[in-house]
């Protein structure tokens, strides 16, 4: 396990000061994303910092703030679905692919993925295994790798924007929660 530690230090100081290129949209996501090397961020927001919320996930139940709007298990679902995304996008760029790589259409993904049947606890044991997977392939880049850029959703983005992408947009979902559906729990 030498090496993995070797790797780790090559890139434990990945920051988000190095990402060079980040579209707009993504930009949110980013700035949310604690400052902090992407491997110990990535370590420290997944399932083991949702489940201090996960009584008050679970008493929303199908509860939403407004017509049309994700249920709390939906919007779980959603932050695993784009995880994946995100992480394939990175595996691709670090591979060198140059080939343009398309969005996705949540929404579309939202609208069949069956969550009313799935439990919060289901819902958070795939999201700890989806971390894991996303973690162990970033520690194996090293910083050359961390920087290759490629085209995602017509957008340059480099590997290390999607890691940190990755981590902020669980947290950008976690201050919804917070925001908009956490007030419900007080009717």
């Amino acid at each position: 396990m030498e090496w993995c530690f070797y790797l780790k230090k090559m890139i434990e100081n990945m920051n988000k000061s190095q990402i060079a290129v980040v579209p707009s949209y993504y930009q949110r996501y980013i700035e949310q994303a604690p400052d902090q090397d992407l491997l110990t961020a990535l370590q420290e927001t997944g399932v083991a910092m949702l489940l201090s919320e996960r009584s008050q996930l679970v008493a929303l139940g199908d509860h939403v703030y407004a017509p049309d709007k994700w249920t709390v298990r939906a919007i779980l679902q959603h932050i695993i679905d784009a995880e994946r995304i995100f992480a394939y996008r990175a595996l691709r760029l670090a591979r060198n692919d140059k080939t343009p790589l398309p969005g996705f259409d949540e929404d579309s993904y939202a609208n069949v993925a069956p969550t009313q049947h799935r439990s919060i606890d289901d819902l958070f044991e795939e999201l700890g295994y989806v971390r894991e997977s996303t973690w162990i392939m970033f520690r194996q880049f090293d910083e050359t790798t961390m920087l290759r850029t490629g085209i995602c959703s017509n957008h340059e983005m480099s590997v290390v924007a999607l890691g940190f992408i990755i981590v902020g947009h669980l947290m950008h979902h976690l201050a919804v929660v917070k925001d908009r559906y956490y007030p419900l729990l007080s009717l």
